[in-house]
């Protein structure tokens, strides 16, 4: 089994312990990316989510990941460096991605990440009957129910954490988890 099969693997399995439906997807690794995997296989990008590593810029580093709808804009100065609690934040680059994933770049996911990893999910995800995210590799997708995943049971490898609209145009105060 190779590394990208094992982070594909470990994803599948915290779906199956969670009691999570998804629907795996295959595609083409040279697909991965959002917009080329819309594009290619015909499905609307609103329907699919991105989760993005943020770090903190300043010492000791901080990271937290966020999943947002393809089609939103992740408000990384205002919005999650507040929830992170840090002065600066930026997206992580994608050796820290991997790094603290363990999954490739075009498949991060929100499932099998780091324990104490925070996750923060932007509430326009629960719009949707379901979301397209990441498998941990390049070569699928999984398809689910936003919000599936909770409440996460105790040791569930993912910590709940509220977050606001990502979107500073959308409206205020919405609240969501994965």
């Amino acid at each position: 089994m190779s590394e990208t099969d094992g982070n594909e693997s470990a994803v599948l399995a915290a779906l199956d312990a969670l009691g999570i439906e998804y629907e795996r997807i295959e595609i083409d690794p040279a697909f991965g990316d959002t917009a080329d995997f819309c594009r290619e296989y015909g499905y609307p990008v609103p329907e699919c989510g991105n989760t993005i590593l943020i770090a903190s810029r300043i010492e000791p580093r901080q990271f937290a990941a966020c999943v947002v709808r393809a089609d939103t804009r992740l408000d990384v100065n205002r919005r999650v460096r507040k929830l992170m609690g840090v002065r600066k934040a930026s997206f992580a680059s994608a050796e820290d991605t991997v790094a603290h994933t363990g999954m490739a770049i075009g498949g991060v996911t929100a499932f099998a990440l780091p324990e104490g990893l925070p996750i923060y999910v932007d509430a326009a995800v629960f719009d949707l009957d379901r979301v397209i995210l990441g498998s941990g590799v390049r070569r699928s997708k999984i398809a689910v129910a936003p919000g599936a995943g909770r409440p996460a049971p105790p040791g569930g490898g993912f910590k709940k954490e509220p977050a606001p609209r990502a979107d500073k145009n959308r409206e205020e105060g919405g609240v969501g988890w994965i």
